[in-house]
């Protein structure tokens, strides 16, 4: 968003103010009207720093032009260092809390895991305790945690969640899907007794309380009890259940005595919104996570740092490790203030491969689940926006996409189809049709020319609605040869959006991106893949519907035109009227003379050809 005068009357004499300003580093302290301290910020050069603020033509993210919008005046302070302007930054932050730098608070309550008194007792989380006779394990300070931990032991010992209530409901109906995947032990099938039951559900609160390595230490010792005792059936079970609690523990992030203590930090960011997620690790187990909506949105390494230096200003200590999933604007210098604030070994890194990368992979969802419902929209379609947009290289994900393709049979019923997503959905009340004027023969590049002008030349008019809205991002329904046909021709209309194409397989599925140039491989961003694939198959879709519906149309209009006095004018104006065949049947001779123009002897001869049609 670009800022002007008219934005903000005190830009003149911002500018002036800012040419004479020094270029050693510093802190900037942007104030508004009243006097009111809105943003503080650090800069290893305060002249160059202070001037992409008010600088004519300067195209802001939201956020920031909201800020200098409001700013009338401003002060600095000159630092010896970046390190040192950064510290006082964090300080002045805390002291003032300025509207426009990212504020967090820690609000959080407590929850609990509650074990059911009941014959057959159920675990599950719960957010406080009731005056029952229920068992309450706790208090844990994140909700997260304990519904990740229950939901964990549920899984492994294959303990009952359903409605159900035994032993009441035990043989009443036949065993639900959980029962045939193997999620659920079966009570409902009469085969455990309570006793049985009761001691899977001890196990499942040991396993919740010490975890994996105790709990098969214990169920093995059991298990080998019972192959003594001839129990072989329980032994078998026991096996089982040890097997399931292993399978578990190579693949659960909630117990695991090799993660180190730890914060892993990831953030999201949907359109003009972020948020952030952060996910801690004591003593081998994830004991809590929080989550923080960062408001409007802002470069990603940027809004990183300012993150990091807002949470742990208003913590005590940090852990040794810290993990982000963005390499924030300086990870050195972040480093060296955690260090010296805590006054331990502080060590931030970034992984890029190995297990630690499925932690912040847990944030990252952990974010996206977050933001998905701020916006409205799954946490798929948040991570496939954001993915696409990273793998383009776009500063923000797109909003509005516009993906086009052609659809024809040899040079006949040449169409086009036009979908819109926004915000990872379609967008069905913006989709547009195209029937191909100015090419007379095949030529998709020619077509797709055609429809492009077309398209932008309504957005130039401003009379239709459907056309009003300019996209993010532009994707073609081919390959690199369509991608070098249209952007001249968007150079040339002064359109400037992303255009990319998409690329199909020998089995007709998606394969890549095409950049003019190249292609880039989505493989490995399967939020991107699935949200592309979805995208070119609902405009192959579109177009060949269309086509379908056209050509069908065309023989239709073909049969009316036999009758002498209905030529393809006539013929269009009554498809256009009935729509359909079957109405068309319906309709009278003295309507179809009115709708026609033609005389009373020509409609009845057009009716008893209608009427003779398949």
């Amino acid at each position: 968003m670009y800022i002007t005068d008219d934005d903000n009357p005190r830009l003149p004499f911002l500018r002036d103010k800012t040419s004479k300003l020094t270029t050693s580093p510093g802190v900037y302290i942007m104030k508004d009207k009243s006097g009111k301290i809105i943003y503080i910020g650090k800069a290893k050069n305060l002249h160059n720093r202070v001037t992409s603020y008010f600088r004519r033509g300067q195209d802001h993210l939201p956020k920031v032009w909201k800020m200098v919008s409001n700013v009338n005046d401003y002060e600095f302070i000159v630092t010896d260092s970046e390190f040192e302007a950064l510290v006082l930054e964090c300080s002045l932050i805390k002291l003032h809390t300025p509207k426009y730098n990212i504020l967090l608070k820690d609000d959080k309550g407590y929850s609990y895991i509650q074990v059911t008194d009941e014959p057959y007792p159920r675990i599950q989380a719960v957010l406080q305790k009731s005056d029952d006779s229920a068992e309450y394990i706790g208090p844990y300070t994140s909700s997260f945690a304990v519904k990740q931990a229950v939901e964990e032991a549920n899984k492994v010992f294959r303990l009952p969640t359903c409605t159900r209530v035994f032993p009441r409901d035990i043989k009443k109906q036949r065993p639900c899907l959980n029962f045939h995947i193997k999620r659920c032990m079966g009570v409902c099938t009469g085969n455990f007794s309570e006793e049985e039951y009761r001691a899977a559900v001890k196990q499942a609160i040991e396993y919740i309380k010490n975890g994996s390595e105790m709990s098969v230490e214990k169920l093995t010792a059991e298990m080998e009890r019972a192959a003594e005792d001839l129990e072989f059936e329980l032994a078998a079970r026991l096996r089982d259940r040890i097997a399931a609690i292993q399978k578990a523990a190579e693949s659960q992030k909630i117990i695991d005595r090799t993660i180190p203590d730890c914060d892993i930090i990831a953030i999201s960011q949907n359109v003009d919104i972020a948020c952030a997620s952060v996910i801690m690790y004591r003593g081998g187990r994830l004991t809590d996570k929080a989550d923080y909506f960062l408001g409007d949105r802002a470069e990603p390494a940027q809004m990183m740092e300012e993150f990091v230096l807002s949470y742990y200003a208003m913590k005590d200590d940090a852990p040794k490790t810290i993990l982000l999933e963005e390499e924030p604007s300086d990870i050195e210098m972040l480093q060296q203030y955690l260090r010296e604030k805590y006054d331990h070994a502080v060590y931030v890194n970034v992984p890029k491969k190995g297990h630690l990368v499925q932690l912040t992979t847990l944030a990252k969802n952990n974010a996206n689940e977050f933001i998905s419902v701020r916006v409205g929209r799954t946490r798929r379609e948040v991570a496939g926006l954001e993915e696409l947009a990273r793998a383009l290289g776009m500063e923000k994900p797109p909003r509005f996409i516009e993906c086009y393709d052609i659809s024809n049979l040899a040079s006949t019923n040449m169409v086009a189809g036009m979908v819109v997503f926004e915000n990872g959905r379609p967008c069905k009340k913006r989709y547009k049709k195209f029937s191909i004027k100015t090419v007379l023969e095949q030529n998709d590049y020619a077509c797709m020319t055609e429809v492009i002008e077309r398209r932008f030349g309504e957005y130039f008019k401003g009379e239709d609605e459907g056309f009003a809205q300019l996209p993010d991002l532009i994707l073609l329904d081919g390959g690199n040869g369509h991608v070098n046909t249209i952007k001249p021709v968007l150079e040339r209309l002064k359109v400037s959006v992303p255009l990319y194409g998409l690329v199909k397989d020998d089995h007709h599925r998606t394969r890549a991106i095409a950049t003019g140039d190249g292609e880039i491989s989505l493989l490995k961003s399967r939020a991107a893949f699935n949200l592309v694939t979805q995208i070119q198959d609902e405009v192959h879709r579109v177009a060949i519907t269309y086509q379908k519906a056209k050509r069908k149309r065309s023989t239709f209009s073909l049969e009316l035109t036999k009758v002498r006095g209905v030529g393809e004018k006539k013929a269009q104006k009554l498809i256009t009227a009935f729509k359909t065949k079957e109405a068309l049947k319906k309709a009278s001779v003295e309507e179809l003379r009115a709708v026609a123009g033609i005389s009373e002897d020509t409609a009845k001869e057009l009716k008893n050809i209608i009427d003779e049609m398949s």
